[in-house]
Order: structure tokens, then sequence, then C-alpha cells
């Protein structure tokens, strides 16, 4: 959020939030506070957030309640309580807002909330009658920073002054110019250096991206006079507090408005930038914590994946060992052969049977310990497979809640993790069935159903619960990767249906970044689950051999997002409510 987005959302809460009264404050995560305001006009709620990422000051929908206990929600709540939120500001050209509050609009400040939104240098300030900090977003210890060290007790003092000259409308075009031309630098290095408030988004809407990366003693002069209009437009549009949001600007969003534009602030929907900008940061914040989640969830499987493998490595040491046995034997056979052995000889021998015999005993117990670490790791690279492949969040949710029953299922003496408890249920009290998977659906060339599983639930639903008599398996031979099943059963396959298939199957596998993958294909009746794996993980004989091709996959996605969910059968509802 830079400065002049900043100033866009501060008029806009001007309007309605002064004076209104302070109800409660929570804190919804390590970097953000939401305070709950009543003014004449209702109730709203305020995100105040020193994230490094994404600083902001924005009114927000009425957010899920949380985060009241914590320590700093708790020292607003008590700071706070009584008080009225009588003035809002942003003075110059810092990204500073300070919120006064008083007991009574007119009456002398009791407490100031102030907010910096200067990127990882965000912070939030909670002052006194004395500007004292009270409380704050984060301590700025003096091995953090040493020109501003700061905590709980201190003194409040300004951010340090910001590098170059406040920009003024009344500047002449020469001076502006022999000031962005006094160092050979780029343009956009240029201004942001020589003028305080501008920021990269800013230069991105005053000019195009190759006049920017130009040095300044090349630029033409046509392209100063352009830039000279565009700039003298963005200091009036500041003036004159000409603000109206612009979403899907070279910047993703603009703020301010050109005079030719003949925007007018009171014609503008009540709290449109507020709310455009809310929804804009709602969808990247969402779209952040996803990632992340999705990074934690890959993390957890890579080191679940090597704990598995050294085990498994150490059941086939094991295993290994065990054909040394017949050597044991040999030994002990030369020993006793001797033509007068000792009684030492005897016992060598003997120590050496015994411990043959041990050895091939202990194949049979570490032959199915080395099966099941392997079942687990393959199941385990599917999942990572899974989770790398994740397009939206409604995916993540599903696999999230999958996986966490499965990584809980690896720990040592645990079994699997109880399915968490659904909400609802029937007259005889039991929780509601779990809904049936949706797997993604495409349609073939001559219109045939192709159905591709995007987590383990979904493989064991489309390969073995509803498979029927005809529909063709296809997957990545000998990768981790999703069940592909087309529908053969609902008329005849032809190549072009078997090449869509394989093309899935490739491009849902950890060979996606391949130009050809090999495919296996073989009839959906022939599969075979195997006891004790995941969901989903079958055994199957033979099978034909294509070549799958991702590239040719992207091709089918983009003309087909997908099907709607097709209507369930009578035995397919029944297999639905038995679960997995």
């Amino acid at each position: 959020m830079d400065l002049t987005t900043l100033k866009a959302v501060v008029a806009e809460l001007q309007a309605v939030l002064l004076p209104s009264r302070f109800e409660k404050a929570q804190q919804g995560d390590a970097h953000g506070l939401q305070i709950a305001l009543r003014s004449l006009e209702g109730s709203f709620w305020l995100d105040l957030s020193w994230l490094a990422e994404a600083p902001r000051l924005l009114l927000i929908p009425p957010p899920a309640r949380q985060g009241e206990g914590s320590t700093l929600a708790q020292q607003l709540q008590h700071g706070l309580r009584g008080l009225a939120l009588v003035s809002l500001e942003q003075q110059g050209w810092d990204r500073v807002v300070e919120l006064g509050f008083a007991p009574r609009p007119g009456e002398a400040l009791q407490r100031s909330l102030v907010l910096e939104l200067m990127g990882r240098h965000s912070n939030l300030f909670l002052l006194d009658e004395q500007r004292r900090v009270i409380a704050l977003g984060r301590q700025v210890r003096a091995d953090q920073s040493r020109r501003r060290p700061i905590g709980t007790s201190d003194a409040y003092g300004p951010p340090p002054s910001m590098a170059g000259e406040p920009p003024h409308r009344l500047e002449s075009q020469e001076s502006w110019r022999r000031r962005l031309t006094l160092v050979p630098v780029t343009l956009k290095r240029a201004l942001l250096e020589a003028y305080q408030g501008t920021s990269p988004a800013l230069i991105r809407q005053l000019t195009p991206r190759a006049w920017a990366d130009q040095p300044v003693l090349a630029l033409e002069e046509s392209q100063w006079q352009a830039l000279w209009e565009n700039w003298q437009a963005w200091l009036q549009a500041l003036e004159q507090g000409r603000f109206a949001l612009q979403l899907g600007t070279i910047n993703d969003y603009r703020c301010w408005s050109p005079a030719e534009a003949g925007a007018n602030p009171g014609q503008a929907a009540a709290l449109a930038i507020n709310s455009g900008l809310a929804q804009y940061y709602g969808s990247r914040l969402s779209q952040r914590q996803g990632d992340q989640r999705r990074q934690s969830l890959a993390q957890r499987l890579r080191q679940a994946i090597e704990r598995e493998r050294r085990q498994a490595e150490q059941q086939q040491a094991l295993a290994d060992a065990v054909p040394t046995s017949t050597g044991l034997q040999q030994r002990a056979d030369g020993l006793l052969c001797l033509q007068n052995p000792d009684r030492s000889q005897i016992d060598e021998a003997q120590a050496l049977y015994r411990k043959a015999r041990k050895l091939r005993r202990s194949l049979a117990a570490i032959l199915p310990r080395l099966e099941h670490h392997q079942q687990r790791l393959q199941g385990l690279e599917t999942s990572l497979n899974f989770v790398d492949q994740l397009e939206d969040g409604a995916q993540l949710e599903t696999l999230a809640e999958e996986l966490e029953q499965q990584l809980a299922s690896l720990r040592p003496g645990r079994g699997p993790a109880p399915a968490p408890a659904r909400k609802g249920g029937n007259r005889s009290g039991r929780p509601a069935p779990a809904p049936a998977p949706s797997p993604l659906e495409l349609r073939s060339a001559s219109g045939l159903r192709l159905q591709v599983g995007r987590n383990h639930r979904q493989n064991e639903w489309i390969s073995l619960r509803q498979a029927r008599r005809g529909d063709l398996w296809f997957h990545a031979q000998e990768l981790p990767g999703s069940h592909v099943v087309l529908k053969g059963s609902e008329g005849p396959a032809g190549e072009a249906d078997l090449a869509a298939a394989a093309d899935l199957a490739a491009h849902f596998s950890r060979g996606r970044g391949n130009a050809r993958v090999p495919v296996v294909m073989v009839p959906a009746e022939t599969l075979q689950r195997i006891a004790g794996a995941e969901p989903g993980t079958v055994r199957h004989r033979g099978g034909a051999i294509l070549w799958g091709e991702p590239e040719r996959a992207q091709a089918l996605l983009r003309r087909q997002p997908g099907l709607p969910e097709p209507k369930a059968s009578p035995d397919s509802r029944t297999t639905a409510a038995e679960g997995p």
C-alpha cells in the first residue's frame, strides 16, 4: 500500500468514521489487529496490519471472532475503552497514519494509535497522553535497528526522514527535470531517489515500463513531456483529493484519477476504494496463506518420505545380509569336518550354525516390514505429487484433511488418526456420511467421460468403486501420480480417446515436466486393492504401454475446465455412505 493508496483510503475513512465510538479489538494473526467502531452511519471493522509483505489500513466486512484474548488486543481493549475516534490523519509524505481517541469530539486526546506502513519496518503503536508507548505490534531491539530501537514505555518519535525532496506542484518543469537527470541512472531509480512519496507502483502508473528502465539521459523530449503531464496530474489529484479505484490496470489497481477523467468523489459509491481493496487484499492473502500451508504440507511429506526411505533401506540391508547365512553354514561345516576338531572349533561351528539359522528365520519378518515401508513410501510420494499440483483452495482443504490423517498414522506407536467429526447427522445420532468425492471430469474427443483423481480418496473412488466393466485405467509407469479412468463402459473408445487419457495421466504425474511419459493402460476390472496400503493403492498385471504428452493435456484442460458432477446411481449412493 503506497502513499497514494493510503491517502485515498484515509480520505474515505474520514468521511464515515469521524467521530465513532471504540467497541472492541481482536488480533486475527501475529501481524494484524482488527478494531470495531460504531458511528452514526453504523458499525465498522477496521483492519490494521503491519505484515511486511502487505501492510495496510482498510475497512473490512465483520471478521470471525478470534484473538480477543491476545495480549495486544487486551491492551487496546483496556486503553481505548470508553473513548471515541475523533481524528484520523496522514500528514506529509510518510506512510504513517495516526488515529486519535478522546472521550468526546473537541476534547484533548488521551490515546493515539499510530500505524506505520513501511514494508519490513511496519509497526503499530498505542500511545498515552505523553506520547509514550503503551503497547506495540513488535518490539524493535537495538540489535535490530541502530537508528530507531523502540519498546514499551519509550517515548515515541517519528520514523527517520525519507530520502529525496517532497514533491510540489508549483515546481517548474526545468527544475523537476534537472533534479531527475542529476545522476545518470534509470528513470525508475531517479524518481525513487529524487522525490518522496514515489513507489514502484506509482512509477508504473506514470510511465510505461520500457521508459522506466531507460537511462534518464536517453529519454526523448516527447517522453519527458508525457511524463511531466502525468506527474502534474498525479500531484493535482492528491491536492484535490480526487481518488477513485480502477482495477485491472498495469499495477492491478490505481487509486487516483487524472483530470480528464472528471471523477467526482461525491459521485463515487460510498467506501468504493476500501471495499475494492478489501476484496483485492483478501484474495491475495488467502492465496498466500494457501501457498504457505501447501509448502508446510510438502515439507512435512518430504521429511516423512526421508524417514520411510531410511527405514526401508535398513530393512533392505538386513534382507541383503540373509544370503551370507550359506557362507556361515559352510564355514561351520568346514570346522566340523576337520580330522580332530578341538572344543573351541566345535563351539565356533555351533555359533555359526545358530547365526545362520537366525538370519534365515529373520527373512520371514524382514520382507513384510520392507514391503510395508515401500507401500508407505509410495503413498507419501503420491501425496507429495498431489500437493505439488494443487490448483485451488477447495482441493487444498480436502487434501490437507486426508494428509493429516496419513501423517498421523506414521508416528511411532500410533495408528491412523480418527476422521474429524462432521456436522449434522440422522435420527439415530450417527454422524452424517462423508460426501462423495468429486474428481476432475472431462470429455474425450468422442464424448466419453474422463475421470482424474486428485487425492487418494478420489483415486479409490474412480478406480475401485465407480469403475465398471469396459472402463480403462491409466497411470504413469513407475511414477507417483493420479489415476485416470476412461469410461469405456459408456461407449466405444477410439485412438483419440486413449491418447487423451494417457496425456492426462502424464500431466497429473511427477513426469509432468517431460515431453513424453510412459503410461500403463489396463482394464479397470482387473485392478486389485492392496490391503493395508493407502486408499487407491492398487496392483495390476501386464497392461499396454502408451506414451502420454503433458503438453497436449494442458490444451485439453484449457478447452474443458471441467464438467458438473454426474447424478449418482443407487449403488453409488450406497458406496458413498459406506465411506472410503
